[in-house]
């Protein structure tokens, strides 16, 4: 029986080991082929416009809520204090540094790292990745390397909108609806906010892009790999599912981390 559960538990760890292995082999091989000629430029712009332009939407919305829903509860937070004028300081900062790297990569990986997991291990199923390396073209190149190209291009920008968004619902919330002054509100976030803070949130929403790229191409591109089978709609599925949870718990893990080196 001992035995048994200590062969059960290498078994696991072996698998996670390669996992992990096969995983960051894979990154580095769609970031190296990204500056191999000839370059992809049609593909990484069409995956651009999926990845950033069609992402919009849902950041704008999530953005505008996320900061009316920091300017009221901060504003309620403040107001015992006596610091209500300092809203400004804190519905950007929150939002710079933390709310909008994290917040904008979750909404994405949702919205098109599903997508993107789905879409490989279909084609990985229906035999359109073997069919690839069949006529020798390389299924990494043509398939993830456009992909984070575009990922790297999207994240920031799409960061820098959640942003702005965010301190404008801020402002609606706390100059419109509880009377703070509008001259104060912009001027605490002008004041406040410093070249450090943006960088930092840029530096956070480009590691995001190749965690989110990465971990969502792979479990699509190795369906078959994975445990108990991966053919059929059902691997698919599991890929899909896999692919959003485990990005999204290294978005929170490396917000932590790089949050920790960078203070």
């Amino acid at each position: 029986m001992i035995a048994e559960y200590i062969e059960y538990l290498g078994h696991k760890t072996l698998g996670i080991v390669g996992g992990i292995g096969r995983t960051f082999l894979f990154m580095l091989m769609g970031v190296f082929h990204i500056f191999t000629l000839p370059w992809q430029i049609y593909k990484v712009v069409e995956h651009t416009w999926f990845i950033g332009m069609k992402s919009m939407g849902v950041i704008i919305l999530t953005g505008i809520f996320t900061g009316m829903v920091l300017g009221l509860q901060g504003y309620y937070t403040l107001v015992k204090f006596g610091s209500e004028g300092m809203l400004g300081s804190a519905v950007a900062l929150t939002l710079i540094r933390e709310l909008g790297p994290v917040l904008t990569a979750i909404m994405v990986t949702a919205r098109a790292g599903s997508s993107m997991a789905a879409e490989l291990g279909v084609m990985r199923i229906s035999q359109q990745i073997d069919a690839l390396e069949t006529m020798d073209i390389d299924p990494v190149r043509f398939l993830f390397s456009p992909r984070i190209a575009a990922a790297v291009i999207s994240f920031p920008l799409l960061t820098a909108l959640f942003d702005v968004v965010g301190i404008f619902g801020g402002y609606i919330t706390g100059s419109l609806m509880l009377g703070i002054n509008p001259g104060i509100y912009l001027y605490r976030v002008t004041e406040s906010v410093i070249m450090a803070d943006v960088t930092g949130g840029f530096v956070k929403s480009l590691v995001f892009s190749l965690v989110v790229t990465t971990v969502c191409c792979s479990r699509g591109f190795f369906t078959h790999l994975q445990e108990g089978g991966g053919y059929g709609a059902k691997g698919v599925s599991s890929s899909t599912t896999n692919a959003v949870v485990t990005s999204s718990v290294l978005i929170l893990f490396f917000d932590y981390l790089i949050t920790w080196l960078l203070l």
